[in-house]
């Protein structure tokens, strides 16, 4: 069964939104093993697994891939650049941006950025597709070098778009579909100020509500909840690593689920269970004594998008007032449940 028909209602009118006449060609390389392997990633990093969550709403990798190629194609028009937002989370391992973690790498999240042309390449039936179009592999295997997929923040492209606009829906209601709709509608490919293209805005009214929107929901994506989380599900990952429970190549073969299984028949069972059924996380301004703490920043991510050429910071007052709200959000609290862990690292960052 084809992606388009196997995901759910919701999806497929979000999809429409993005691009109403779905590219035929395109859905040859979404079905690929490579690519359909992320319809079990969730792509919140696996706090859909537990009720520190705002929504139990699964929204996959495979989602969100799919959706930053369809933004690409409707205002590129073009294969290359399109493929290239298909393919740019192609590595993405079980629990997402949770391994990055675990690699050390919190304020960037990028850790594994640079396996995305080694997985391309090993896919038989990409890499068939790509030879039959006539399109070599440099030309799709980093998106970075296509200002329309992805750009440096704050600016705005493809990725940055498609995980506010689809977080916001499914995740955070903080806009429904018809909002999506009038505010993807008045998107337009405008030139930043080293005069690369860039997706902007043509009324700042709309502007200002994406804004608010993606400020708010900034400061949900590093608050107590997925900061604790993250490095929680990070340090159980290595544990059961050091432990030899877990080989590196099971966190790109094996679905969520059945990691899930792995850890339950472990020792960090009870401590995953806790979690899983926490809804609130403890917080203090002292190191807390006899429990396992979390205590780091993350990533930052903000939006400033231009508006008719100018950046909505700088021609809008309210505008600002978001972003620089987001920006001073403080993550220096230690972070806790009531549970030791097992051979586990206390976080201090």
């Amino acid at each position: 069964m084809s992606y388009l028909k196997s995901t759910c209602e919701e999806i497929r009118e979000y999809l429409k939104v993005l691009e109403p006449e779905f590219p035929e060609w395109l859905e040859e390389y979404i079905e690929t093993p490579a690519m359909t392997r992320s319809i079990y990633i969730s792509n919140n990093c696996g706090m859909v697994y537990t009720k520190l969550a705002d929504s139990d709403f699964f929204l996959s990798n495979l989602d969100h891939s799919v959706a930053v190629a369809l933004i690409v194609w409707h205002f590129a028009r073009n294969k290359k650049q399109t493929l290239a937002g298909l393919f740019h989370d192609i590595a993405t391992p079980a629990f997402k941006h949770c391994v990055d973690v675990m690699n050390g790498d919190v304020m960037t999240q990028e850790s594994l950025e640079n396996m995305t042309s080694a997985f391309i390449k090993n896919s038989r039936e990409i890499m068939n597709l790509l030879n039959r179009d006539e399109i070599k592999l440099e030309e799709v295997d980093d998106y970075h070098i296509y200002p329309i997929a992805d750009n440096d923040s704050p600016r705005l492209a493809a990725d940055r778009l498609e995980y506010s606009l689809s977080n916001a829906l499914f995740l955070y209601d903080k806009l429904n579909l018809d909002e999506i709709c009038e505010l993807y509608s008045d998107l337009e490919v405008e030139k930043s100020e080293d005069g690369a293209p860039e997706l902007g805005f043509r009324t700042k009214k709309l502007a200002r509500k994406f804004v608010k929107a993606t400020s708010e929901m900034s400061i949900i994506y590093r608050d107590e909840r997925p900061r604790y989380s993250m490095q929680f599900i990070a340090d159980i990952l290595k544990g059961l690593s050091n432990e030899g429970k877990l080989k590196q190549q099971d966190l790109f073969e094996k679905k969520e689920a059945e990691i899930i299984e792995i850890i339950e028949a472990s020792r960090y069972a009870e401590a995953f269970k806790s979690w899983r059924n926490a809804t609130k996380i403890l917080k203090s301004k002292e190191k807390p004594d006899g429990v396992y703490f979390v205590k780091t920043g993350s990533k930052v991510r903000y939006i400033d998008p231009l508006v008719k050429g100018e950046r909505i910071s700088k021609i809008c007052k309210i505008a600002k007032g978001y972003i620089e709200k987001n920006l001073a959000y403080d993550m220096n609290d230690y972070l806790y449940l009531d549970f030791e862990m097992p051979n586990a690292e206390i976080i201090e960052k």
